[in-house]
């Protein structure tokens, strides 16, 4: 847990001091004969009448309708609430103090399992005491329950009976409110670094880089490239569709103008024929062989002419990433390694690569077709 949540959580368990402090709830009775009303409390431990003879005249109304005698002494829970609560508060601080999700978590759930089982018991004591009447009661009206609301307001008979929760009860609530609110905001924020853990160190820095040129293209104004979606989009050179994800390339113009391409190959014919002009160019971009279909520069790749390698137009160029060392590629297939000058001019004059001269290329065949 974070600082900010070990504090939360500390007032939160402060918080239910006030229990031991203040009422925790407040049932109030208002009828014409009693124009000041008759009120009772129900604090941690005892039941108390809002002015010193209220109790007693509420037990005296009740004995007339046949109810039981509210007598604090015979309440089971008035004599388990402070160990309850106390325990709360003692968990609650040492989940603070010790900082761990599961400890937080846990207080929340043990707060919010007695929180609910309070107020069931309590809705079922008054009930008991609403339902299960006298029947020699001066009083008996036929279908007729004395069972207060939980929470709210009632008519019953000529009195109006009002249920809330008081202060030591509002505290309750909001340390409850705070402890859920600040576990599930822990919960999301791990679940969130869980996430970002889980994401491969290559993929993340080259999201990071193009998430962060993207950032730069919107706040400054700086030319970016834009993912390539195959299946979809078409290469700006042949008109094909881009099918293969471990091959692609970008151009992108000093104005953030971005052409698509399915292969190395597309893009060096492409800038051969200045269909950009060279002074428009921002930047080229083609895709990581290994990395799929994340962009990288041209000046940042690795650049391998080999037949054991056949990109989509058939000039067999490849692009790795910073992942692999240049070593590793030659070691892995056998071609020669170029610069981009290399690629334009392997472009230019159709070379096949190293150890199959002689192999047909299709680019400017397909192009032409496409054309015609």
């Amino acid at each position: 847990m974070t600082p900010r949540t070990r504090l939360a959580l500390a007032f939160a368990a402060l918080l239910l001091v006030l229990m031991y402090l203040f009422p925790i709830w407040k049932i109030t009775l208002d009828a014409p004969q009693y124009p000041e009303g008759l009120g009772m409390y129900i604090w941690i431990d005892t039941v108390t009448g809002e002015k010193p003879q209220d109790l007693a005249n509420i037990n005296g109304l009740n004995h007339y309708i046949g109810m039981k005698t509210i007598e604090p002494d015979t309440i089971p829970e008035l004599k388990l609430m402070p160990w309850l609560i106390g325990g709360l508060l003692v968990l609650g601080l040492g989940a603070a103090a010790g900082g761990k999700r599961w400890m937080l978590y846990t207080w929340v759930g043990l707060f919010l399992i007695a929180a609910v089982t309070g107020l069931v018991d309590f809705y079922l004591w008054e009930y008991d005491y609403g339902h299960d009447l006298d029947p020699t009661a001066a009083i008996k009206v036929p279908g007729m329950n004395y069972q207060p609301p939980l929470i709210g307001s009632k008519q019953l008979l000529n009195f109006v009976a009002n249920s809330w929760p008081s202060w030591g009860g509002w505290a309750a609530f909001a340390s409850l409110g705070i402890g859920f609110v600040v576990a599930v905001q822990s919960f999301l924020g791990n679940r969130k670094k869980q996430l970002t853990t889980q994401t491969s160190a290559s993929a993340r820095t080259a999201e990071l880089a193009l998430v962060g040129a993207l950032m730069v293209g919107m706040i400054g104004c700086t030319p970016a490239p834009k993912p390539l979606v195959h299946g979809q989009d078409a290469c700006a050179y042949c008109k094909m569709t881009l099918a293969d994800e471990q091959y692609g390339a970008e151009l992108v113009t000093n104005t953030g103008k971005t052409y698509a391409f399915d292969s190395i190959e597309c893009l060096a014919a492409h800038q051969l024929e200045e269909r950009v002009p060279p002074e428009d160019v921002h930047s080229l971009w083609v895709v990581d062989f290994q990395n799929p279909p994340h962009l990288l520069p041209v000046a940042d790749a690795t650049l391998l002419h080999s037949k054991d390698l056949s990109s989509p137009m058939g000039m067999y160029l490849t692009a790795f990433g910073p992942g692999i060392t240049p070593q590793a590629v030659t070691h892995s297939f056998y071609g020669n390694l170029l610069t981009w000058d290399d690629v334009l001019d392997v472009v230019a004059d159709k070379q096949p690569p190293p150890g199959a001269e002689g192999v047909p290329t299709v680019m400017h065949g397909a192009h032409d077709a496409m054309q015609h």
